[in-house]
């Protein structure tokens, strides 16, 4: 009885496997969402001014951010917890596919995160006459807490590891 559970919830890793290939499908959405925004700056690049076109450039730069958070969580997540993706040695093949963990997968999401939250917070800074100043100031909060929650993980791992490495071994 004892393996037959525990077969079953080593099995159960493959329930995950749809939200996977669901991500995948989202990717393709965020694809098609970054198409139809340079499309949208293609016909005025010429009339935009200097600012519109960085901010323009910092959608595009904010879409393909968010399409790496994705495949580093698609790829990660997916072998991690569901099966390892077996590509051999394909040239095209990410150096960190297959050796990030769930600790390394943290860092590179918050790190993601964070990158994503500042060009957010560029954007609004380049429209600040725009912007309530009380908007501006939740974003910096917001921002300021994502790298510190950051360096709080990295600090954490940081702790982890050393912790092993000085503990006696039997």
């Amino acid at each position: 009885m004892e393996r037959f559970l525990e077969n079953v919830m080593f099995a159960s890793r493959w329930l995950m496997a749809p939200f996977y290939f669901g991500l995948v499908a989202a990717l393709a959405l965020l694809m098609v969402k970054f198409i139809q925004e340079f499309a949208h700056i293609v016909p005025t690049v010429l009339e935009l001014s200097d600012t519109n076109m960085i901010l323009s450039l910092l959608t595009l730069i904010d879409l393909s951010l968010a399409g790496n958070l994705m495949l580093i969580v698609i790829f990660s997540g997916y072998e991690n917890f569901v099966s390892k993706i077996h590509v051999g040695d394909h040239e095209d093949k990410p150096e960190w596919m297959g050796k990030v963990d769930f600790s390394g997968l943290k860092l590179k999401l918050i790190a993601s995160i964070v990158a994503i939250s500042g060009i957010q917070l560029l954007k609004q800074f380049m429209r600040a006459a725009e912007v309530d100043k009380e908007v501006l100031m939740w974003l910096v909060i917001v921002h300021l807490a994502f790298v510190v929650t950051g360096v709080l993980l990295a600090l954490m791992d940081l702790i982890t590891a050393r912790a092993h490495k000085i503990e006696p071994r039997h």
